[in-house]
């Protein structure tokens, strides 16, 4: 096996264990964190492919510096999500706060 087809496996793990912790996980910041494990995977996949191919090298860096600007903002913004999230509803466990109130 070429090791790109290796950095893809582990790409490829990565998106799947990011996958099974949204199903399984019941706190917001259990599903952010399987989010977070889908976005190193991507940029991964990236970066291998760019290295590892004649595709250029800087554009496949700068993709996956992309990505890591994105995984933050999206974790800023989540993390602020799950505050007021915490203290409107008490929980930051998704089966609490399903229920509307009045």
């Amino acid at each position: 096996m070429s090791n790109l087809v290796l950095y893809q496996l582990v790409a490829l793990t990565l998106l799947a264990a990011g996958l099974f912790g949204i199903m399984k996980r019941r706190s917001l910041v259990g599903m952010l964190i399987a989010v977070e494990l889908m976005l190193n995977g991507a940029g991964l996949s990236i970066v291998a492919a760019a290295q590892l191919t004649e595709a250029n090298a800087t554009l496949g860096q700068l993709g996956t510096l992309f990505v890591m600007g994105l995984a933050a903002a999206e974790a800023t913004l989540v993390l602020s999500i799950i505050v007021v999230v915490f203290r409107r509803f008490g929980s930051a466990k998704t089966g609490e706060i399903t229920t509307l109130k009045e």
